[in-house]
């Protein structure tokens, strides 16, 4: 608990610091042309047991401030396949950019998140995934988050998973960072079934957790048909492209592709790497990225946007809105671009 904590410290500590260095006009460099801001959940806030997955939440009330935040601050706000166009333009002194998207398709981003974006005319981008929409696939951070929230826990190490009792917030941290680092590694299919199988012997049932959270395929296909609304692909299941072959890679991408042009009938312009770190960003899922037809994929690396960017439009940055820093003044220092400056 006291190592978490310690964490987050240092990150609004940062955050803090970044605010008061735009403010003063330092480092304007690192604001580059714009910036890319992803969401995963947007809904009220609700209490629970643990806070293991909270940090991909935000509520409605802050995607509205955010949003108001970056308007004064004269951002201007574009879907994200306009992006590469204005990479590429050579006017000077344009204002900066914004774009938005929400990873995973979640029902919350139709009943809370598009009446904001509806309220300020800000187009956006979510990334579905086909097997969740499909109900071919759970989401095992949503099925660890609910027997967390039973203040029970799943030992994925052994030959057997061994369920354990918890008692504090920080014991469920660590067993669902040990059920993290089990299931995104090789054999992730594998371990996500044995997760899938003890979840269902205490009563709890991944697939209606994802029937619950996730829009079906037709839900998906009337959601896109709005003008503010752009559909991108993000694989069939959301496993880590790095861990597996290259014929499987291609699969992946390519029938998240189709499925997202059998909604809408437009081929998907846009790709998100699942996890969007390095244990999907590689070459051979950016060659299949290429491949399936998109012109752009955005990892979750952390940095704005400048003209190097044009040359990088298959492993694009976004910033994170955190659901731990729910503040209009952070907003302005992840924007700014200092916090990752500062970083390194």
């Amino acid at each position: 608990m006291l190592k978490e904590l310690a964490r987050r410290g240092v990150i609004t500590a940062g955050l803090e610091a970044s605010h008061l260095l735009r403010r003063a006009g330092a480092m304007a460099s690192a604001r580059g042309l714009g910036a890319i801001f992803t969401l995963h959940h947007v809904r009220p806030f609700v209490p629970a047991p643990t806070d293991v997955n909270e940090h991909l939440e935000i509520t409605p009330e802050f995607l509205d401030a955010a949003i108001r935040q970056l308007k004064a601050e004269g951002y201007r706000f574009v879907s994200l396949e306009e992006i590469p166009a204005l990479l590429r333009s050579p006017e000077p002194e344009r204002p900066p950019f914004a774009a938005f998207t929400l990873d995973d398709g979640y029902r919350n981003n139709r009943d809370h998140a598009l009446p904001v974006f509806e309220r300020h005319g800000v187009p956006f981008t979510v990334f579905i995934c086909r097997g969740f929409s499909e109900r071919s696939h759970t989401i095992w951070w949503e099925t660890a988050a609910a027997i967390l929230c039973r203040e029970q826990a799943v030992d994925l190490g052994g030959s057997e998973p061994i369920i354990r009792d918890l008692r504090t917030g920080a014991d469920m941290r660590a067993a669902f960072r040990r059920i993290a680092e089990a299931i995104c590694a090789e054999g992730e299919n594998a371990m996500i079934a044995r997760l899938d199988r003890t979840a269902a012997a205490i009563g709890i049932e991944p697939g209606a957790i994802v029937e619950d959270l996730v829009m079906s395929g037709e839900e998906l296909a009337a959601f896109a048909r709005h003008p503010l609304i752009t559909l991108g692909a993000h694989t069939v299941s959301h496993r880590s492209l790095g861990f597996l072959d290259a014929v499987t890679v291609a699969d992946e991408v390519r029938r998240s592709a189709d499925y997202v042009e059998e909604l809408t009938g437009r081929r998907p312009q846009a790709f998100a790497y699942p996890y969007g770190d390095g244990r999907s960003v590689t070459k051979e899922s950016i060659r299949a990225v290429e491949d399936a037809g998109c012109r752009l994929a955005v990892t979750t690396s952390p940095g704005t946007l400048d003209r190097q960017s044009s040359g990088h439009f298959f492993r694009l940055p976004r910033i994170s809105l955190n659901g731990f820093y729910q503040k209009r003044r952070y907003v302005s220092a992840l924007a700014s671009g200092i916090p990752f400056r500062l970083k390194g």
